[in-house]
């Protein structure tokens, strides 16, 4: 991938720029943007959309990794933004929905809890990209049972 398509896509149009937290950042519009997008669409939509997402982040987050020779930039926030959709994939696009998804990926991304340090852990793109996947599935989970305890 050409490294100017790469860093747009890596940085979701330079999201991944913004000083302090960019990580934070790129996923608090992420779920600004699924609370504005996503009200009246099919649910299975927004699972598509991140595994396409996915795909092309891979090969640009692989790009950049090759290019600035480091492990996982914390410019690339492409991660970010997949990991939160996956965790908000087929649920209530309320506020509620949102701030509880948004802190439990953020807890899953951050900490690095099992398997998604273990994700972390794979070359390239693929490592940037999946310890997040893992992390926002994780976080599925949690709105699974937060919506099975309070309904």
């Amino acid at each position: 991938m050409n490294r100017t398509a790469a860093e747009w896509i890596g940085t979701v149009f330079y999201i991944g720029k913004l000083p302090l937290a960019p990580g934070t950042w790129a996923s608090l519009i992420a779920v600004i943007c699924w609370y504005f997008l996503f009200q009246d669409v099919n649910p299975i939509v927004l699972p598509a959309i991140s595994i396409f997402i996915f795909l092309i982040g891979a090969m640009a987050a692989d790009t950049i990794v090759r290019d600035s020779k480091e492990h996982d930039p914390s410019r690339i926030v492409i991660d970010e933004w997949v990991g939160q959709w996956l965790a908000l994939s087929m649920m209530p696009v309320t506020v509620t929905t949102g701030v509880v998804g948004f802190i439990s990926f953020r807890i899953f991304d951050i900490t690095k809890i099992g398997p998604v340090r273990w994700a972390e852990k794979l070359p390239g793109g693929w490592g940037v990209m999946a310890d997040d996947v893992i992390a926002g599935i994780m976080a599925y989970f949690i709105l699974l049972l937060f919506y099975y305890f309070t309904s």
